[in-house]
């Protein structure tokens, strides 16, 4: 059965952030090698939580897609680029997941197979990805900021949320963990900020290509600021298995 797995890795010093810079200039030739592995993105982020024109060389993202949670785990166990991603990382947190509902394309491929009922009492993680048209780069980031400022961990059922992207400015893409799918909507389709972003985008057309998918987790490994944001809303306890 499809399971999906997204790692955020923290990089400190010059040398460490310049090893993970480089990586988003290898994983294109590495990920397609690896065993079991049908999908996968190497994600940079911006400042602050990441929603942001300026990149932060410090956090990265790593989304992957498995046939099978076995070649995950023998990856993440096994595999020599994810061993020096532990040998590098200061910080690293990665959530294991299922497909609950998708929509979508993501460079004209679907990667993500539902392998789960959907379920609204259930904790949910979402994945927003966009390509930006070019000729609305600008209105498009003008709102922005406001909506970032809105995204934070105040915001009530939110425990994660960082934004990503492939390519700075243009394809960019969201991740966060709610508690609940009741208030992950409260938020994307009440929020005053962010229900202006979504009529914008509908009134002018800003994407050229986008994908929404909600995903229910099962399993968690490592932390993030110090805390593991799936052990506070888990109905089982975390998995640990120490670093990458």
């Amino acid at each position: 059965m499809q399971v999906v797995t997204v790692s955020f890795f923290r990089f400190s010093g010059f040398s460490r952030r310049w090893w993970a810079l480089q990586q988003m200039g290898l994983s294109p030739g590495i990920l397609p090698e690896i065993p079991g592995l049908t999908f996968g993105k190497m994600l940079g982020s911006g400042a602050g939580n990441g929603f942001s024109i300026r990149p932060n060389f410090g956090v990265y993202g790593l989304l992957q897609v498995w046939d099978s949670e076995a070649a995950a785990r023998d990856f993440f166990q096994h595999h020599a680029w994810a061993a020096a991603f532990g040998q590098q990382a200061s910080e690293y947190w990665r959530l294991w997941m299922y497909t609950a509902r998708v929509h979508g394309e993501w460079e004209g491929q679907s990667p993500f197979v539902v392998s789960t009922p959907f379920q609204e009492e259930r904790p949910v993680a979402v994945l927003t990805r966009a390509t930006i048209r070019r000729r609305h780069l600008w209105r498009f980031w003008r709102f922005v900021p406001s909506v970032s400022r809105s995204l934070g961990l105040d915001q009530e059922g939110l425990q994660f949320a960082v934004g990503v992207g492939e390519l700075p400015l243009i394809q960019q893409a969201t991740f966060s963990l709610w508690r609940d799918s009741k208030h992950m909507q409260a938020y994307a389709y009440h929020g005053t900020r962010h229900r202006g972003v979504i009529r914008k985008t509908r009134e002018l057309g800003w994407y050229r290509e986008e994908m929404f998918a909600r995903f229910h987790p099962f399993a968690s490994e490592g932390t993030w600021d110090g805390v593991d944001p799936w052990a506070a809303i888990s109905k089982e306890p975390a998995e640990s298995a120490g670093r990458p």
